[in-house]
């Protein structure tokens, strides 16, 4: 059998559930506008901090952070905060076992499953916030509260890739909270868990440049970093040529990481799984 035939039921997987997201145009809509309202709060919060405190000791410009805050409502879905909502349904109804019985990679299929649902949440809302907070603001003459464009042309490129990692990352998280709720045949608890976790140490929040100094090597090193606060410095060129690399890098090696812990985890609970519903 070759590579393309071993593929084929995954890229349909993806294609299946990807396109079956970008159907819910009317979420899609109404996550923009709360996603508009919440970094507008945001930026309103940043400029005052920005005016009361000397430039010149922050670690980034108000012009950076407001780009920043913008592109993290953009990227918003992008967020591993719960489990595939799949996932979660087949637990509770019990067809799970189905997924036991299909002839390809349980881990695989439910990988690339989450995938699609998290690319097609994320791309119409970035591509909104762009028009907004990217075309709109600056047409109306509100350019200094808008998203400023990439540093130059190797930011964009190394944002663009970081980006591909930081959706790979999420889906790998994703797989940890998936495997969680399966084990529990629940998903509340584990999410529950994750939302604060997740919304604060990626960055989403508040930029982890903006956090004590002391605790920078700590934030940048652990594995939620490489969501947001990664994929941002590239674009906003604080990390270049090397440095650049090495961010990728760390992304590259948490996502292999957690896929391991991802498998192992789901041959364990696999072989404990007790199926409900029917």
């Amino acid at each position: 059998m070759t590579l393309q035939e071993l593929l084929r039921p995954y890229r349909a997987a993806f294609a299946s559930r990807f396109l079956q997201m970008l159907q819910y145009r009317t979420a899609a809509l109404a996550g923009f506008g709360t996603q508009c309202w919440w970094g507008g709060i945001k930026v309103m919060v940043l400029a005052a901090f920005y005016g009361n405190a000397a430039a010149d000791e922050l670690p980034m410009t108000l012009a950076h952070a407001i780009t920043y805050t913008w592109l993290a409502q953009g990227l918003l879905a992008l967020l591993p905060w719960a489990s595939d909502p799949e996932v979660a349904q087949a637990v509770r109804s019990g067809s799970v076992a189905y997924d036991r019985l299909r002839p390809v990679d349980a881990y695989g299929l439910w990988f690339v499953r989450s995938a699609g649902w998290i690319a097609a949440r994320v791309l119409p809302r970035l591509a909104l916030m762009l028009a907004f907070a990217g075309v709109a603001l600056p047409l109306l003459g509100w350019g200094e509260w808008g998203w400023q464009p990439p540093a130059g042309i190797a930011a964009a490129a190394g944002f663009g890739l970081s980006a591909l990692m930081a959706l790979l990352l999420s889906v790998s998280m994703v797989m940890l909270l998936n495997v969680a709720a399966a084990a529990a045949l629940n998903e509340r608890g584990i999410n529950a868990i994750a939302v604060p976790l997740v919304v604060v140490l990626s960055g989403n929040l508040l930029p982890l440049a903006l956090l004590p100094d002391g605790w920078q090597t700590a934030l940048l090193l652990q594995p939620l970093a490489g969501l947001m606060d990664i994929p941002m410095r590239l674009y906003m060129a604080k990390f270049t040529g090397w440095q650049a690399l090495g961010g990728i890098a760390l992304q590259a090696f948490w996502i292999a990481v957690l896929i391991v812990l991802g498998r192992l985890a789901m041959r364990r609970t696999m072989r404990r799984l007790e199926v409900q519903g029917g």
